[in-house]
């Protein structure tokens, strides 16, 4: 089992870009879904997460920027990151949480880098 992270790259300040998390013999809607990040330097971020049930919850540098969203048909995650700021810069990592068990999955991580 495992997820794979895809749609990270190099972008301008002000654009758009989206990840994506896809589940690999797992299925992803049984579990809640967070989106974290970790810049040069500085600890791991939540950034975004959603519960079974949909339920969206954002860190505050983000909200009204970045959405989180599933497709169940693709078994996978997204990021859509808008307006992205040179801060936004960093390897962001998706995580599987079980809502009743302790047991968690990491992806590998995707840069994404924000500079003009």
């Amino acid at each position: 089992v495992k997820l794979v992270e895809s749609g990270g790259g190099s972008v301008h300040p002000g654009e758009s870009l989206r990840l994506s998390c896809e589940g690999s013999d797992l299925t992803l809607s049984k579990y809640i879904m967070n989106w974290h990040r970790q810049a040069p330097g500085r600890e791991r971020e939540l950034v975004a997460s959603s519960t079974v049930g949909g339920v969206e919850n954002y860190a505050d540098s983000v909200k009204g920027r970045f959405i989180i969203s599933r497709d169940n048909d693709q078994n996978t995650v997204y990021l859509q990151m808008n307006n992205v700021k040179p801060e936004d810069t960093a390897v962001y990592y998706c995580e599987l949480e079980s809502a009743y068990t302790t047991w968690r999955l990491w992806g590998q991580g995707t840069q994404v880098t924000v500079s003009s």
